[in-house]
């Protein structure tokens, strides 16, 4: 069952979150279909995706799964779309059958990660369903605490999402990209890895902050790409409260920065 909802967008977050999914909790869990979602063990696959890193297989040890199991769950969240995969584009770590890998290695596996479609869902299962049965009694205190403490984590993934399409609409009209999105490896995760059809490597973080980013991230991230052997042409970094004046100084053909209002370019 579908029901028209109307979000007070004058309100700030907590107070918005709070008159909606405290208040009328019941009124919004009408929203996750199918119902059997808020049911084991949907509900804890679905709970280790928005809680955690989204990686596949570690999503099906926090919900407790066999790998069996829990692989043809998610191929029915995929189907109901639910979720969606964001495949890896890690290079595999045997170049052939008989290469031996270092003892630490042998364990590694490379994972593709599972996305939310929708933001509710994600927020849904991310913040509300743990909270379920002191909901359903009007408690929303321990709800509200934990959501004012954690939300960032959810407004940094849709900020990150944006960085990404405002990436691709920056280079459309000149070298545009082949791929583009999220990154990671055994090493660590990146905001953004693209690739232009001339082939050059833009390597992206993204910093949903509310202070300027200084020069130090940027030292941070050829740190982060150097581990990872990869080889970038273009930095690009992104910054909800602007950038040093030391960074906004540099001239740097291979630094591309960009700013709250940059994202202007999207709508």
């Amino acid at each position: 069952m579908q029901e028209n909802i109307e979000l007070d967008y004058f309100e700030n977050v907590f107070e918005m979150v709070k008159s909606n999914f405290v208040d009328n909790f019941s009124k919004f869990q009408m929203l996750v279909s199918p119902s059997y979602l808020l049911e084991t063990p949907y509900r804890e696959v679905l709970m280790a995706a928005a809680m955690g890193d989204g990686k596949f297989y570690s999503v099906l040890r926090k919900a407790r799964l066999s790998e069996g199991v829990g692989e043809e769950i998610i191929r029915e969240l995929i189907s109901l779309e639910i979720l969606w995969l964001e495949p890896s584009r890690e290079s595999p770590l045997r170049v052939h059958p008989k290469h031996k890998l270092k003892k630490e290695l042998r364990s590694y596996r490379i994972q593709d990660k599972l996305r939310f479609v929708q933001p509710f869902m994600r927020f849904w299962f991310g913040f509300v369903t743990y909270y379920k049965n002191e909901l359903l009694q009007g408690k929303g205190g321990a709800f509200l605490e934990n959501f004012q403490n954690n939300y960032v984590r959810l407004r940094t993934l849709v900020y990150e999402q944006l960085c990404d399409a405002l990436l691709v609409k920056y280079y459309e009209n000149s070298t545009p990209l082949l791929s583009h999105g999220s990154y990671w490896d055994q090493y660590s995760e990146f905001d953004i890895l693209a690739i232009t059809t001339n082939k050059k490597l833009i390597l992206g973080e993204c910093k949903y902050k509310d202070r300027k980013v200084c020069k130090n991230e940027l030292t941070k991230l050829r740190s982060k790409a150097l581990q990872s052997g990869i080889k970038v042409d273009v930095y690009a970094l992104f910054s909800k409260s602007g950038f040093s004046n030391e960074l906004l100084g540099m001239e740097d053909e291979s630094l591309l920065l960009f700013d709250l209002d940059d994202l202007k370019a999207l709508l």
